[in-house]
């Protein structure tokens, strides 16, 4: 922050000072900012050396402040709440944009956000968006859930788990009665498939194994009307049977389906400290509900 006498005066000398004289311990005080007696000590030398004063009384049994350091400790009382009131500021306008085309997998998804905005007082904006990737990629939001396999090369991508997949069928199919498909006799029906954000098409099969019949949708809203219309069927992860997301639906269990994987897609150069503590408190959710 400033040069005084040849010596530069940091944050840290600051902080270390306040500690040591509010708390009137070297001890309590290292313990407090996790640093080393010792170079704590160091730190105390140094601010010392710069202001060419005595700020702490070393000699009695408890550490004391010089008349010196009294003087100097109301100024370093004021300089560091006016920081932490303008961090706090910070933070309440800092956001994250959190992209998602369609359902959020949940409690992940819950948990995540609660706990992040609890811990960093940074507020996590959730945009809807027919095509996540393209959103990361376009400066849209900061970081996307996305499902199934992602090929984009540009964005960095962390896995975070694997859904189930169910069968879903309009209530007038010749299915909605059944309680469970084989993954092997989905092709024989008209798939429904969201070309922008799905995760089960005719890529999900061997060439020549997928279905004969495929009906395009380009967004989640469009899927799921054409699955109600009979159009064809669908496939999809499982939060979608607690969501409630269509009454002209069923579903179905799929036996043999192979799991969806879930993950965040963001800039691989994103210099956004916020938003890498949302990747780790991302990522840490994950494996807390896994276990």
């Amino acid at each position: 922050m400033g040069v005084l006498d040849g010596g530069r005066i940091e944050l840290r000398h600051l902080r270390a000072f306040e500690a040591v004289a509010r708390l009137q311990s070297f001890t309590h005080a290292a313990a407090e900012l996790a640093i080393t007696q010792p170079a704590l000590s160091r730190t105390i030398q140094q601010l010392e050396d710069a202001l060419g004063v005595t700020l702490l009384d070393r000699s009695s049994r408890h550490v004391e402040m010089t008349r010196a350091g009294r003087t100097f400790f109301g100024h370093v009382e004021r300089v560091l709440a006016e920081l932490e009131r303008g961090v706090a500021a910070l933070r309440r306008e800092a956001s994250i944009r959190l992209g998602f085309s369609w359902l959020l997998p949940d409690p992940w998804a819950q948990d995540t956000v609660a706990r992040f905005e609890h811990d960093t007082k940074t507020t996590v904006s959730l945009v809807r968006t027919d095509d996540a990737l393209s959103a990361v990629q376009q400066g849209k939001v900061d970081v996307a859930v996305v499902r199934g396999q992602v090929t984009a090369t540009a964005l960095r991508v962390v896995h975070l788990f694997d859904e189930t997949r169910v069968a879903v069928c309009s209530v007038h199919s010749r299915l909605a009665e059944r309680s469970e498909l084989d993954w092997a006799e989905v092709p024989r029906w008209p798939l429904v498939v969201n070309v922008a954000s799905g995760t089960t098409g005719p890529w999900s099969w061997p060439p020549g194994a997928g279905p004969k019949t495929v009906v395009e949708t380009s967004n989640f809203d469009e899927w799921i009307e054409s699955v109600a219309a009979d159009r064809g069927i669908g496939v999809i992860p499982d939060v979608a049977i607690r969501r409630n997301i269509h009454p002209g639906v069923r579903f179905i269990t799929l036996r043999g389906a192979p799991q969806s994987a879930v993950a965040l897609a963001f800039l691989p150069r994103a210099r956004n400290a916020q938003l890498r503590r949302f990747v780790a408190a991302a990522v840490a959710s994950a494996a807390a509900e896994s276990t």
